[in-house]
């Protein structure tokens, strides 16, 4: 008898019990998006195109800009692609003009250095990687096959030694990581932040990176030194300064395919993002808004 009356008891509290339909469960976390900037810091002047575009024209030569990429997340997060060079060494060997600091070039977004909270480094050349330590509370991101080898390995050939990477950024870094701010990237498609995926494959360095970036517009492709100028996409030429030019045209078929939906592939050095684009400051074009009437 008692047993009956337990399991009405059971029977009347599951009835009694409110259901919540589905659509009332909760809300569905809104996938996290980026508005996107380019900001220039400097320019190289006349530099040959036949430096950029394998095959290009050998007289032609343009002045290039030397920027970094922000990422402004829905979520509050601050993210730079690449950090750009300020070492004076740098400055005076190429003979940079209108050069200020990526830092102070960031900061006319209004974003101070300790505000950025990641740096995404797409591969270990000076004038991409020396400035990560402007940013003293970020957590820089590398592919580990590139650290590693840039540490070690390409320091072993007497003939080409560091394989175009520059010992003090080299140093800087291995002290980051040893700060417990470098994080590794493990090779291709990793979605390393919310709506922001790493790929390999651009070969312009051992193992360099694009960016794949969740946008109001679809994913954007920040394709840093793995395309240099819009150039090598329209003639569908290799970069000039790649270890494989097969696996670089690969790269941008599939830079295009990612992007179909935006449309959008940005390259590391070409004058013309700044007309491309709206914009928004001194040096600063808005790649992408947090609208999709604001966007291009």
């Amino acid at each position: 008898m008692m047993k009956r009356v337990l399991v009405g008891l059971v029977l009347l509290a599951a009835l009694g019990r409110p259901t919540v339909p589905a659509a009332q469960a909760g809300p569905t976390a809104s996938p996290v998006t980026y508005e996107i900037f380019a900001v220039r810091f400097g320019v190289l002047p006349q530099f040959p195109v036949a430096n950029l575009v394998a095959g290009g024209d050998k007289d032609r030569k343009l002045d290039i800009p030397v920027m970094v990429w922000v990422l402004k997340g829905s979520d509050g997060r601050v993210v730079l692609i690449d950090s750009g060079f300020y070492e004076e060494k740098f400055v005076t060997r190429w003979k940079v003009q209108n050069f200020t600091t990526p830092a102070a070039a960031v900061s006319r977004l209004g974003i101070q250095p300790d505000q950025v909270s990641d740096v995404i480094l797409t591969h270990m050349h000076w004038d991409h990687a020396d400035g990560a330590d402007l940013f003293p509370k970020a957590t820089v991101w590398i592919q580990k096959d590139e650290y590693q080898y840039y540490t070690g390995e390409a320091w072993q050939d007497p003939k080409r030694r560091g394989g175009g990477a520059d010992v003090d950024v080299m140093s800087k870094l291995v002290k980051r990581n040893m700060a417990g701010q470098l994080r590794f990237v493990a090779g291709d498609a990793q979605e390393i932040l919310p709506g922001i995926t790493c790929y390999t494959g651009g070969k312009h360095t051992f193992a360099s990176q694009y960016v794949g970036v969740n946008t109001v517009k679809g994913v954007v492709i920040m394709a840093s030194d793995n395309v240099y100028l819009y150039q090598n996409l329209t003639m569908h030429a290799a970069i000039a300064q790649t270890l494989d030019a097969a696996s670089n045209l690969q790269a941008q078929d599939r830079m295009r395919t990612l992007s179909s939906a935006s449309g959008i592939i940005v390259p590391g050095h070409d004058p013309e993002v700044f007309s491309r684009f709206r914009s928004v400051g001194e040096g600063i074009v808005q790649i992408v808004g947090d609208r999709p009437s604001s966007a291009r």
